[in-house]
């Protein structure tokens, strides 16, 4: 069957720097060999998404004159035409590993575990200007938000980066939730199988509640009113995230209940669409993984999400409110509520793939269901903060089902109260 989209960058199919089987033998030879680099466990991920094309048309970390224009105009260029591209990807190095390296020179990428990941050949080194780069990525000279974090903190000592080209080893599997997380060829045959002639991808870094799942509810509805065979992909971030995040094997847990239990949109979903089809919303759902970190950089992420999905294949993503949002220190809004819808009418270079963009939602008595908000303006929602829903799971109770699943709450509140 012919694929849904075409992969970003004006590519016929996704880059592919992945070592094959029968060359491994060859690859670890010559790459026992080189000088060694470390990544860290951030950027692990983006190795091997360089790798499996997730960040096509790149095949590797950016060097300087690629990385001023993504941060001065947000886009790439391929073939001499420009590709909207927001945020800059090049490998972090210290100073004293930085003055080692150089232009032409091949090395071998190796995992906080010592592992030998990959070889890159280096086509630039550079000095990070991280205030630049925040400021670029962010919209702001403050440095109290956990996207600063990440380059002040979490890179802290490392002063340079590297550009160059991949050649990476197969990612090891997750034993618990590998069969989730497939390259982006695979994916491409998975929706392809399916016989949809679109497919939407929702994101999250969440457990979901309740107003979460309306989203990816919502946006498959969109689509099936458009006339299209559509499906949607629950298609979580499972990349390095900010320590008060819930951990992948949690999150992937609980999703795969709320498809495997049919509880994904009951109760929430338009009868007058689904009955006549003789559907309900997991019928039409796919759950699947997306290995790479999180930046919590709100609009500029927005975009950069929907990169990784166009190369996957899909046609279309949710784009909700506050979308890959984190506040600053002080809890005010670095963006606003719908920034990250807007950015998509803004772009500078092309992006095949469509933002299906949904408003806010809550739980309304008065229609015994999740809803937007802007339908329902007079009326008082049902609201939990977030701090007594963690309260709830801390104690090992389930939290008002109006807000969360029981399935949801359940494993949750399992996993919290150890």
């Amino acid at each position: 069957m012919a694929e849904l989209i075409a992969p970003h960058g004006g590519l016929k199919e996704p880059v592919c720097c992945t070592v094959a089987a029968g060359d491994i033998a060859a690859f670890n030879t010559e790459a026992a060999g080189l000088p060694k680099v470390p990544v860290s466990a951030a950027d692990l991920s983006s190795v091997y998404r360089f790798a499996d094309g997730t960040l096509s048309p790149l095949t590797g970390p950016m060097d300087k004159e690629t990385y001023d224009r993504v941060l001065a105009e947000s886009v790439v260029v391929n073939n001499g035409k420009k590709y909207a591209w927001t945020i800059p990807i090049s490998f972090p190095v210290a100073a004293d590993v930085a003055k080692t390296l150089g232009k032409g020179q091949k090395v071998a990428l190796t995992a906080p575990s010592g592992d030998i990941v990959a070889t890159l050949d280096i086509t630039d080194v550079f000095p990070w200007d991280k205030c630049g780069y925040i400021k670029g990525v962010y919209g702001t000279g403050r440095i109290d938000h956990p996207g600063a974090d990440m380059v002040l903190k979490g890179d802290e000592g490392k002063t340079h980066l590297v550009g160059g080209t991949i050649k990476a080893l197969p990612q090891p599997k997750n034993a618990k939730f590998g069969k989730y997380v497939l390259t982006p060829r695979e994916v491409r045959k998975l929706l392809a199988e399916t016989g949809w002639n679109a497919a939407v991808a929702f994101q999250t870094r969440n457990p979901l509640h309740r107003a979460h799942e309306y989203a990816l509810v919502y946006g498959l509805e969109v689509l099936l009113k458009e006339g299209k065979n559509a499906g949607a992909v629950l298609n979580p971030l499972i990349g390095e995230t900010k320590g008060d995040d819930v951990n992948a094997e949690i999150r992937m847990e609980t999703y795969e209940h709320l498809i495997t239990e049919r509880q994904l949109g009951e109760g929430d979903s338009d009868q007058n669409l689904w009955k006549p089809r003789n559907e309900s919303v997991p019928d039409r759902v796919k759950l699947l993984g997306l290995d790479i970190k999180m930046f919590y950089g709100g609009p500029k992420e927005a975009i950069m999400h929907g990169i990784y999905r166009q190369n996957m294949g899909y046609t279309h993503i949710i784009i909700g409110r506050k979308h890959a949002d984190a506040p600053f220190s002080d809890g005010s809004a670095i963006w606003g509520d719908f920034d990250a819808q807007e950015i998509f009418d803004k772009l500078g270079g092309e992006l095949l793939i469509k933002p299906v963009k949904v408003g806010f939602a809550a739980y309304y008595d008065s229609a015994k269901r999740v809803d937007l908000m802007e339908l329902h303006k007079d009326e008082k929602p049902v609201f939990i903060s977030g701090k007594d829903v963690r309260n709830t799971l801390l104690k090992g109770e389930l939290v008002d089902p109006r807000i969360m699943r029981e399935s949801t709450s359940r494993i949750l509140a399992a996993a919290m109260k150890k």
